[in-house]
């Protein structure tokens, strides 16, 4: 049972209660009964309009289903139906946002994003030192590499190997800091020398020649070591590249120049994620989630690891110090700038309860992360986050333009209680809903002061797709959908918004998630893709994919790209309404079975974890043992699928049974080695996890809007109150 102290009107738990005051409120200048009480003023001004709008979503929704029950689909009619119940906004004026005090890890680079589950302190600290990582080791610990003629990885170092990541690596360097004569394959040292009272970049060559590079500007910095260089800085595209030179070191020793590392600037932007990487199901939880934030903008964040036998303390990484060209010293940030994701609206909390009930978890993670934030805009942490004085806030889950203002005016309700300036809480848009996609320019113009982001999040945004039209008909399988006509106009349509609205140059367009973290060469080969279509940043799912990505950014100038991308045509709106139907087609058994085996392993595989264990993101083997990053995006694709092609008699609730338990027994073989792991298999009954699976699929279509939390959360209760606790 949870304790809960008694302030105004209301119930906070204990232990949140004495986080806030006993480590995170010392300093802030914020009195912790003006703390509270603010909140009590936010959850009775705003609490009312947030049920308002959860109850617009459910009228919306049973207006378009009794519109399918009766009507095939034509896009004109179509249109013109959702015009009239509101579901489409008037179309706005032309207009172009004006956020400020913005850093240039969002308003001008571009480069990867990574996204990380808050509750977990290695993986949060992890991510927030991404912002570097060695080139070397991405290729050398990865199949970018193959693993063939001799390449293989082994236990032990390869030469062989390891000649084929420095072939790689100078290839890349020969690509984006050509030398004015040679290639760097040919150098056999690097030197610094002065030319018209700058420092510049020389290289020697094994022909006896002299180089430089073609392009002397992008020379920015050095780093010597006891009188010799140890390391040179370059820029490309606005983006870092450290050479590692040391030739005692037994890479150096082997390269002829004495290179041991290539370090790219990576992961220039990090999501610390409180939302569907995360399994926060009580105050427990929520504190946890709050105490690593707070860890991290105070620079105090540790934990402890074992790493080749010894034991490793992580925390934050330090400034990266250089001299420049003038040979005066400068610092560049050796951590990502982070922003923070907050839960979507339909989330509520009984950490903090008023009038008994509980509250919207939106609200309280507004300001309790914010009241975390304000250490770092006083510049109380060890470390900045945020140089311009912001604090940077990811929205998930919005449905259309009423529900961005709604956030909007939540933030300023958040700025007056903790004394920030206005406009200090900046907001990222997550496009993950089809009525904000239809909608975006009227979304971006009500955030048009704080906007600093906007994402098509295409594993949400398909879930919501296939509920919003549940009763259409039966869908594509999974994987068709990814090549249906309405994603292709989704994502144009998104970058399209975005550069008419101005963010090129103040705000990221971002794209979605690899979730094939194994897979890092056929990352390299196809997430090109999303800097050519307009995107500055795009998810990675690990430090290792943020270095590979960085590739891409190199290779491609987004904002050239985004240039010729202005006056474009838009696609149109009939195309991204036009839903993922699987008519006229029809799906021999073998193909039915396939895809229900598929998507219920993914399923099982996802909830066993997050319900037995608390583990909101996982990697997740499917049916052909190969690992996927699954959160509650791509569980609600899955539950969605299935109670769709129930709905549609494609299967039948039997075979949807039989199905989930046979898979069941596949998740548990493949689980076998986790000694925390609580198997679902044989008594399916007296399996929790493996009920709530079911029960995602079973109830999918009545669930609101498709969203899984609360069955997730209701069955995760469940089990913490049974016993068994999180690994």
């Amino acid at each position: 049972m949870q304790n809960y102290v008694t302030t105004g009107g209301l119930e906070i738990a204990q232990a949140l209660y004495d986080l806030v005051q006993e480590e995170i409120i010392p300093g802030t200048d914020v009195l912790v009964e003006d703390f509270w009480g603010g909140l009590e003023k936010i959850v009775r001004t705003l609490g009312p309009s947030n049920r308002q709008l959860l109850s617009r979503r459910d009228s919306l929704q049973s207006k378009i289903d009794e519109w399918h029950e009766t009507h095939l689909i034509e896009a004109v009619d179509y249109t013109a139906f959702l015009r009239d119940i509101g579901y489409l906004s008037p179309e706005v004026e032309n207009f172009k946002i004006d956020t400020t005090n913005v850093d240039s890890e969002i308003s001008i680079l571009s480069g990867p994003q990574l996204v990380v589950p808050l509750d977990n302190a290695r993986y949060a600290l992890n991510a927030a030192n991404a912002r570097w990582g060695s080139l070397y080791d991405a290729l050398y610990g990865t199949d970018v590499i193959a693993e063939t003629d001799g390449a293989e990885k082994g236990t032990v170092y390869n030469p062989v190997r390891g000649a084929q990541v420095v072939a790689y690596t100078e290839a890349f360097l020969n690509e984006n800091f050509p030398l004015n004569t040679g290639l760097h394959r040919n150098v056999i040292s690097y030197a610094i020398d002065e030319y018209e009272g700058r420092q510049r970049l020389i290289v020697n060559l094994e022909n006896g020649g002299r180089s430089w590079l073609k392009e002397s500007s992008q020379f920015v910095g050095f780093q010597e070591s006891q009188g010799e260089l140890s390391a040179i800085l370059m820029r490309h595209h606005g983006l870092h590249v450290e050479i590692q030179i040391d030739r005692s070191h037994p890479i150096g020793n082997d390269h002829k120049a004495g290179v041991k590392d290539v370090i790219l600037e990576s992961a220039v932007t990090t999501i610390q994620d409180c939302e569907d990487s995360v399994s926060a199901v009580d105050a427990d939880d929520k504190v946890r989630v709050y105490a690593n934030w707070f860890g991290i903008m105070r620079g105090t964040l540790q934990t402890n690891l074992e790493k080749n036998g010894r034991d490793v303390i992580r925390e934050l990484e330090a400034d990266r110090e250089f001299l420049g060209t003038d040979r005066q010293t400068f610092s560049l940030s050796g951590r990502s700038l982070l922003l923070i994701r907050h839960v979507g609206i339909h989330m509520y909390t009984d950490a903090v309860k008023f009038n008994g009930e509980p509250i919207p978890e939106g609200f309280l993670d507004a300001m309790v992360t914010s009241l975390a934030a304000l250490h770092d805009v006083k510049g109380l942490g060890q470390y900045r986050n945020s140089k311009e004085g912001s604090i940077y806030v990811v929205k998930p889950k919005l449905h259309g333009h009423e529900e961005v203002a709604a956030t909007v005016d939540l933030f300023s309700h958040v700025e007056k209680v903790l004394g920030l300036e206005p406009l200090t809480l900046k907001i990222g848009i997550m496009d993950e809903e089809r009525r904000t996609t239809v909608n975006l320019d009227a979304c971006i113009r009500e955030a048009r002061q704080r906007v600093v982001f906007i994402n098509t999040g295409f594993l949400d945004r398909t879930g919501d797709e296939i509920h919003t039209s549940m009763l259409a008909g039966p869908v594509m399988p999974k994987m068709e959908i990814k090549n249906a006509v309405w994603m292709k106009a989704y994502e144009d349509w998104n970058v399209d918004a975005g550069i008419s609205s101005g963010l090129p140059g103040r705000a990221q367009i971002g794209k979605g998630m690899w979730t094939m973290p194994d897979l890092m060469r056929d990352m390299i080969e196809k997430k090109i893709e999303h800097p050519l279509a307009g995107a500055s940043t795009a998810w990675v799912p690990s430090p290792t994919a943020a270095t590979l990505h960085a590739l891409h950014y190199h290779q491609i100038s987004v904002i050239q790209v985004q240039n010729g991308f202005f006056g474009r045509s838009r696609p149109q709106l009939s195309a991204i309404l036009t839903p993922p139907l699987l008519a006229p087609r029809i799906l021999d058994q073998g193909e039915v079975q396939g895809e229900l085996d598929n998507n219920a392993q993914g399923i099982l595989g996802y909830v066993v974890r997050w319900v037995n264990q608390g583990v909101g993101c996982s990697k997740v083997l499917d049916v052909k043992d190969m690992g996927l990053m699954e959160d509650r995006a791509t569980l609600r694709i899955s539950s969605q699928h299935i109670a769709n092609w129930l709905l549609h008699d494609i299967v039948t609730e039997g075979q949807v049974r039989e199905t989930f338990q046979k898979m069941a027994e596949v998740v548990d073989r493949q689980n076998s080695g986790d000694s925390t792991y609580t198997p679902m298999s044989p008594d399916f009954d007296r399996s929790v996890a493996f009920q709530a699976a079911l029960e995602l699929v079973l109830n999918g279509r009545d669930e609101p809007n498709g969203y899984t939390e609360r069955v997730l959360t209701a069955y995760r209760l469940e089990v913490k109150a049974s016993g068994p606790k999180r690994a």
